[in-house]
Formats: structure tokens, C-alpha cells, sequence
């Protein structure tokens, strides 16, 4: 999967129009996106005491959407303390804002500011297991062309994680449950770049793909699964512990992926936003699928498609813990809180103003797509704090309110 989508000549690798030119991202669904990122930075700003440099950092930068919205959204003063910076393995856009920085890396530790992960850890390769007719959770092992075989059982770091996350036992047993992230689960399917609803974005890589001993004919540890949706196969009870062909994706890179990112700041908020499940609503037959051209077709290895999973983002919370109170959500909520409902304007309003009116509607409609629930709403966030306390009371920032009702009492100023 490393190789497939950030190797030479990989998926993101190349140049061109990129990610949207294949799936749509919340970011290219509407500029409210933007808009309402802009008002989380600067309720971060405002938490932080309004520091000389403010940093904002878009990891998974596609084409360096999100940073322009962004930029534009912001009010000038704040706009002209910003250092934003877009992580991404692609070149850097031609005709990209001068003041947006770009590279392949986070840029140093010590940040202050916003680091925000749209759709970039879905993107992070995983390996993929399957238990075998004894219930042994096996490695999946793919080659070029996508065909699978089992390979060695399951061990060490992955093995712990799937023990503590996803479990998969000698019977094949899973989890149950209801729940993705506070609220419900989170919906697996997700929008091409020609459908409405939920969605896809592009990304810089995570960590690399290992290559398995003992593989022929340019096999790796499969990042390849069968597009199941979070809810999709899961079968109840003793009825399905003894069958073979659960499968289960291990986020140990993932965590580490997402603990890293976080280490660069030093005070501020991380965020990461993607299509997730928890513990209680883990798939039985894994999530990873491909997109290309617009269609969501076989996750196969060979550099033409996007390859992603859903975050286990959970685990991903757990590994940075230790930084600070962090909160999940899902996207409905979030934006909510940040100022997009999705509300119909008045009808009054068509015959005082008529063109604001037809403005005002078309935002509604856009803000109802970002919120759906059955699609972008779904999607989970991860908000976490580094840094940022001891200090003020919640009550007592009126310039975080959206930060207030994502956080509560985890928000501490400066």
C-alpha cells in the first residue's frame, strides 16, 4: 500500500488535479468547510493568548484547498500572523498562495497553532488479517495484480493491538455494539468525485508497508480488504464464532502515525477528521476498498488507485492521551458547534432581498450536506489538546465558544 500510493509513480505521488479528480472531500463539498476551520483557528488563536506567529498546519494537503478557504476565511490581522504550511508527497501546486508553505514533512516541533488531518489517516497503510479455518488471524498477502493468499499468523506489536482493539479470536469472535463515536456509529460508505454524500480526500503518507519473508511474485502484507462498510456483515453471536474469513486491519502505524503529528506541537490543537469505528462497531470483514476515476472499485496495489480504510480513531486517541483533554465527535456535531446548521433562510427574506435569499439557500443546502448524517455528518473528528492549561475557565472565554462545546472544561487559556 506504501508503494502503491506514495512510491514512485504512486497514487499521490503525481501531479495534475489530483485527489479531486477522483473522490470529493468535505473540503471540496463547500467553502462553509473552510470557513468553519478558519473559526476553529482562530478560537485556538484567541485560546492561546493571540501569540506573534500563529501555525497552521493542513496535513493531507491535496492540492492545498483547505489552506487557500482558509486563508481567505481568516480576518486580516489574524491572516497576517498565520504560517501555514500543507503536508503532502505531491509537488507543490502551481499558482499556490506564496504565504502557504509545502514539503513532504511536518515542519520542525515547538508549533502554536491548529494541526489539522482532513481524511489523511484512512490513508496510512495498514496490513490486513484473516482468520483461517482454525480461527488463527493470519496476514493477507497481495501481489500486484490484487490476488490474496493467507500467510503467517498475526505477532508482536499487531498482534497486541488487535487483542486490545479489534479483537479476533481462535473462534473468530468480534466486538458488538452500536456505537462508532459518541452518537452512533459512523456510516462506512463514502462519495466518489461524482456522487453526493460522503466522502474521500487526498493525503501525504504515513508510514510505510513492510515486505513479508517467504512472499513470491512481488507479494506484500496485504493492504487490501473487502470494502465492507462499518456495519455491513456483522452477524450476531455464537452463529459466526466459528466460521473463517473475519478480517481486521491494525492500526499499530496508524497510532504512531497520528502520535507523531501531535508531537510537533507544543501548545494548540490537533484534529483529525475521517470515516471511523470504535470499539464497539468494529466490521467483520475489514473496510479497505479503492477509489479511482470517481468509482470506488478493488483495492488493488498497482499505483492507479487510492487505497484507504477506516480509522480506528479510538486508538488513535489513546496514543496521545498523555498530551492533554481530548474529545470525540462526529462532523455534524462538530460543525455545529462551529457555526453550521444547515438551517433554510427565512422565506420573508425572498421578497425583501431576492438574491440573498437564493445565496442564503444555497448555503443551507451545502451546510445539510456537510452535516448529513447518513454521509459527511457521520464522519468522526478527533480533538486533541497540547499544552494548553492550567489557566481560564471555559465560562470565562467568550472567544471559544465553538471550543467550549466541543471541549467543555478541557479548554484552558494561556
Amino acid at each position: 500500500m506504501d508503494t502503491a500510493l506514495y512510491g514512485p509513480g504512486g497514487f499521490y505521488r503525481s501531479a495534475g488535479p489530483g485527489p479531486a479528480a477522483h473522490f470529493r472531500t468535505s473540503v471540496h463539498a463547500s467553502p462553509l468547510y473552510a470557513r468553519a476551520v478558519a473559526r476553529l483557528l482562530t478560537e485556538v488563536d484567541a485560546v492561546l493568548g493571540t501569540p506573534p506567529a500563529l501555525d497552521f498546519v493542513d496535513i493531507g494537503a491535496g492540492r492545498g484547498e483547505l489552506l487557500t478557504g482558509v486563508l481567505a476565511a481568516l480576518p486580516p490581522a489574524t491572516a497576517a500572523r498565520l504560517r501555514p504550511y500543507g503536508v503532502e508527497r505531491a509537488p507543490r501546486p502551481e499558482g499556490l498562495d506564496p504565504r502557504i508553505g509545502w514539503g513532504e514533512e511536518i515542519p520542525g516541533h515547538g508549533l502554536t497553532g491548529l494541526l489539522f488531518a482532513n481524511e489523511w489517516l484512512d490513508n496510512v497503510p495498514v496490513d490486513v488479517v484473516e482468520t483461517d479455518a482454525q480461527g488463527v488471524a493470519r496476514l493477507v498477502l497481495v501481489a500486484p495484480d490484487g490476488s490474496e493468499r493467507l500467510g503467517e499468523p498475526v505477532s508482536g506489536a499487531d498482534a497486541e493491538w488487535l487483542a486490545r482493539w479489534w479483537p479476533l479470536g481462535e473462534d473468530g469472535s468480534l466486538g458488538s455494539g452500536a456505537s462508532g463515536v459518541p452518537g452512533g456509529g459512523v456510516p462506512g460508505g463514502r462519495a466518489s468525485a461524482r456522487a453526493e454524500g460522503g466522502a474521500r480526500s487526498g493525503t501525504s503518507g504515513g508510514p510505510g508497508g513492510r515486505e513479508e519473508p517467504g512472499t513470491s511474485g512481488g507479494e506484500r502484507a496485504a493492504r487490501g480488504g473487502a470494502g465492507d462498510s462499518a456495519e455491513a456483515g456483522l452477524r450476531a453471536g455464537p452463529e459466526r464464532r466459528s466460521e473463517a474469513g473475519f478480517r481486521a486491519e491494525p492500526g499499530t502505524g496508524r497510532d504512531a502515525a497520528w502520535a507523531a503529528a501531535v508531537s510537533h506541537l507544543a501548545r494548540g490543537l490537533a484534529v483529525a477528521v475521517d470515516y471511523a469505528h470504535s470499539a464497539h462497531t468494529r466490521p467483520a470483514f475489514g473496510t479497505l476498498t479503492g477509489f479511482r476515476a470517481g468509482r470506488e472499485v478493488a483495492p488493488v496495489p498497482d499505483g492507479t488507485t487510492d487505497l484507504t480504510a477506516h480509522v480506528a480513531l479510538d486508538a488513535c486517541a489513546a496514543a496521545t492521551a498523555h498530551q492533554g483533554p481530548a474529545a470525540l465527535t462526529r462532523q455534524r456535531e462538530a460543525l455545529g458547534a462551529l457555526g453550521i446548521a444547515g438551517s433554510r433562510p427565512p422565506l420573508s427574506l425572498a421578497s425583501t432581498d431576492p438574491t440573498a435569499y437564493v445565496r442564503a439557500l444555497a448555503e443551507a443546502g451545502e451546510a445539510a450536506e456537510l452535516t448529513d448524517p447518513a454521509g459527511l455528518g457521520a464522519f468522526g473528528w478527533l480533538l486533541q489538546t497540547v499544552g494548553t492549561g492550567p489557566g481560564r475557565a471555559a465560562r470565562d472565554m467568550p472567544d471559544a465558544p465553538g471550543l467550549v462545546a466541543l471541549l467543555g472544561e478541557g479548554v484552558r487559556g494561556s
